[in-house]
C-alpha cells in the first residue's frame, strides 16, 4: 500500500482531471455537499482511508479521461494521517495535477445544534463534552482549513442552501477559471468565516432611518440610488476595486480557484446590497473571473 506521507510520481495527469478532497468539519455538511457532487456527475469516493488517496490519483491520472471528476470525502477519524496529507498535496500539485480542496466549517453553536438534533456524539469527545470535541477537530484540522482552495461556513445555510452553494462554485465549463463571490451581510448577524477580504461599509448613511426606504432593500432602485449617491460611496468602489485587481491577479497566477469578497452593514439589507450588487457589476466588467453577487441576510427580519 502506498505511504500517504511518500507520494508517488504522477506522469499524464492532463488538464482535463480534477480530483477534490471534500472534508472539514463533522457536522458541517459532508454527506448534503457529496451528494451535490453526485447529481454533478462528479465521481464521489466516501470514507477513504488517506493512505489510499495516493492509489487513487494515480488511476484517476492514468484513466484517460474515463473519470475527469473525482471527488474524495473524508474526515477527521483518520486524523493521524492529516499532517502527511498537506505534503502529499503540495507534491502532487508540485507535478501538476488539478487537486482542489473543499473545506466545510460552522461556527461552534451551529455544530452544537446538530449534534444535540441527531444526540450523536461528536467522534472526538471520548470521554468529554462535545464541545471539547469540537475544539479538538478544529486544531486537528486546521492546517488542511488553511491549505483549502473553496472554504464553505454552513452556520446559517439549509441543506438546499449548502447544494445550491456547492453547484455554483464547482459547476461550469472552465474548472481553472477564478470564481469570484461579492457577499453582503449584516454585522449584526456575525461576519461570515469564509471571506477571503472583508469591508465595513457603515459609513455610509443607514437608508433604515428613512420612512420610504425603510421597508426595501439594496436592489430597489430608490435604495440603491440613495447609497451610491453618497459621499465615499463611488469613490470607496473605485479605490477598492483598484486594490482588488493586485488580488485576483495574484489569485489566478497561483490557480486559485475561488475567491469570497464580503461587504457588511447593520442588517445586511440596504448598504452592504447596494454596495455588493456596484461592486459585482464592476468587477464583472473588468476581469475574467466569474463573478456571482450573494446577499446572507436578506432574508432576515
Amino acid at each position: 500500500m502506498t505511504d500517504a506521507s511518500s507520494p508517488v510520481a504522477i506522469e499524464g495527469t492532463g488538464d482535463d482531471v480534477e480530483v477534490l478532497l471534500l472534508t472539514g468539519m463533522s457536522g458541517a455538511g459532508r454527506s448534503t455537499a457529496a451528494n451535490a457532487l453526485e447529481d454533478m456527475d462528479w465521481y464521489v469516493v466516501d470514507n477513504l482511508p488517506l493512505q489510499m488517496i495516493p492509489p487513487l490519483v494515480e488511476l484517476v491520472a492514468r484513466a484517460d479521461g474515463s473519470l475527469p471528476k473525482v471527488a474524495v470525502v473524508t474526515n477527521v477519524r483518520t486524523r493521524q494521517m492529516f499532517s502527511e496529507l498537506n505534503q502529499t498535496l503540495s507534491a502532487y500539485r508540485s507535478q501538476g495535477l488539478n487537486i482542489k480542496v473543499l473545506f466545510l466549517d460552522a461556527n461552534d453553536d451551529a455544530l452544537v445544534r446538530r449534534f444535540e438534533s441527531v444526540r450523536r456524539p461528536h467522534p472526538l469527545q471520548g470521554e468529554g463534552t462535545l464541545i471539547d470535541g469540537i475544539t479538538e477537530e478544529r486544531k486537528a484540522l486546521a492546517p488542511l482549513r488553511d491549505q483549502s482552495d473553496i472554504l464553505i461556513d454552513t452556520s446559517d445555510l439549509n441543506v438546499h442552501q449548502l447544494r445550491a452553494n456547492v453547484h455554483s462554485l464547482l459547476s461550469g465549463s472552465d474548472s481553472n477559471q477564478l470564481r469570484i463571490t461579492v457577499q453582503s451581510f449584516g454585522f449584526k448577524y456575525g461576519v461570515p468565516v469564509d471571506a477571503d477580504f472583508m469591508a465595513d461599509v457603515r459609513f455610509l448613511p443607514n437608508p433604515y432611518w428613512i420612512p420610504q426606504l425603510r421597508g426595501q432593500n439594496g436592489t430597489d432602485a430608490p435604495v440603491r440610488d440613495y447609497v451610491l449617491s453618497q459621499n465615499g460611496a463611488l469613490a470607496f468602489v473605485d479605490r477598492y476595486l483598484g486594490a482588488l485587481d493586485v488580488v485576483i491577479e495574484g489569485y489566478e497566477h497561483e490557480n486559485r480557484s475561488h475567491m469570497t469578497i464580503a461587504l457588511g452593514c447593520t442588517g445586511g439589507k440596504h448598504r452592504s446590497v447596494a454596495m455588493s450588487e456596484e461592486l459585482g457589476r464592476r468587477l464583472a466588467e473588468r476581469t475574467t473571473a466569474s463573478v456571482t453577487v450573494r446577499h446572507r441576510d436578506l432574508g432576515r427580519e
